[in-house]
């Protein structure tokens, strides 16, 4: 019964351990005076326990809105609006800036290269914008791949956070058996 309960301890502390490195770099409550461009609003954003709550409510609108947020052209000031979308719709901060990093200087092409194409495939499925001069066109198209390739991207994201909460409770239920079957020290 100890060994159990011991086990499902150390196994607890370790993934703790792992969440807290991975989130190390991230803004937190604590360190949101350290970002460029957040530390303008750091005041403001301390007095808003929502954007530093990982409760559902705040989470889920994150995943989706940070998804599609990082995959639209706006390279540069992703985090800028990242924080202006966390306010607006009072969403976590730590999982929208996190999500401004799937874009960086090694995967801007690559992924800007997709969600165009994305766009133009589905502008001609639609048969929009045959019109619009050629710049106007492919800048539509990056933008409406983006939200399209964003929403997907944010789909699985929410299965995955749904299927890690879910790991978690069951987690957290095993180790409070194991606690109550150990019975007080």
């Amino acid at each position: 019964m100890r060994r159990e309960y011991e086990e499902l301890l150390r196994q607890w502390l370790q993934r703790r351990s792992r969440l807290r490195r991975w989130l190390r770099p991230l803004p937190r409550h604590s360190n949101v005076h350290r970002y460029p461009v957040i530390k303008w609003f750091a005041e403001h954003a301390r007095r808003r326990p929502y954007l530093w709550s990982f409760k559902y409510a705040q989470v889920v609108p994150a995943i989706y809105v940070g998804s599609v947020i990082s995959l639209l052209p706006i390279y540069g000031v992703q985090i800028l609006v990242a924080l202006g979308a966390a306010l607006l719709l009072r969403a976590n901060l730590t999982v929208l800036v996190a999500l401004q990093f799937i874009t960086n200087p090694l995967t801007v092409v690559p992924i800007y290269a997709f969600t165009g194409w994305v766009g133009v495939v589905l502008m001609r499925a639609m048969g929009m914008g045959a019109d619009l001069p050629a710049a106007m066109y492919y800048a539509q198209a990056l933008f409406l791949g983006g939200v399209l390739v964003g929403l997907a991207t944010g789909a699985v994201a929410d299965l995955g956070w749904r299927i890690a909460a879910w790991e978690a409770s069951r987690f957290r239920a095993r180790l409070a058996r194991s606690r109550t079957r150990l019975g007080p020290p």
